[in-house]
């Protein structure tokens, strides 16, 4: 029996651990331009993956404003937009969201509102923008 509660207790804590990203999916940005999928980051925490986006006029297709000139080249096609939080509560607070169009990343808190919308809030010092995405179909 002594044996059987630890392997036991490490499977429940892993269901928990797995179930605890509830905005885990394919969510539309608000202008419907993008689409992010949210999974674990690998430690519980969501991370978002930028997996469909609609070129603007130019047609560029890079994270040509990225600070890091080494990283310009790189393809926007899958790249990281949303990572580092930490869960409080009914919301996911303190992690980091990158605007490509700007090649800055921002303060953000998650949360999934009673309506199944993802409320998306980006802050620079005390002044915050939310946008509202929703669940795009499989």
């Amino acid at each position: 029996m002594r044996q059987i509660l630890p392997v036991f207790l490490l499977m429940v804590s892993g269901t928990s651990f797995a179930s605890d990203i509830d905005i885990a999916g394919v969510w539309y940005t608000e202008d419907k331009a993008a689409k992010i999928e949210v999974t674990d980051c690998g430690d519980g925490t969501p991370c978002g993956n930028l997996v469909w986006f609609e070129p603007d006029s130019s047609g560029v297709t890079n994270d040509v404003n990225n600070p890091d000139p080494e990283l310009r080249e790189k393809p926007l096609l899958g790249s990281r937009v949303f990572w580092g939080f930490q869960r409080k509560k009914d919301r996911w607070n303190k992690g980091r969201i990158y605007d490509a169009g700007s090649g800055k990343s921002y303060k953000s808190k998650l949360q999934l509102a009673e309506d199944g919308t993802l409320k998306v809030k980006g802050c620079i010092g005390p002044l915050c923008q939310t946008q509202v995405w929703t669940r795009a179909a499989d």
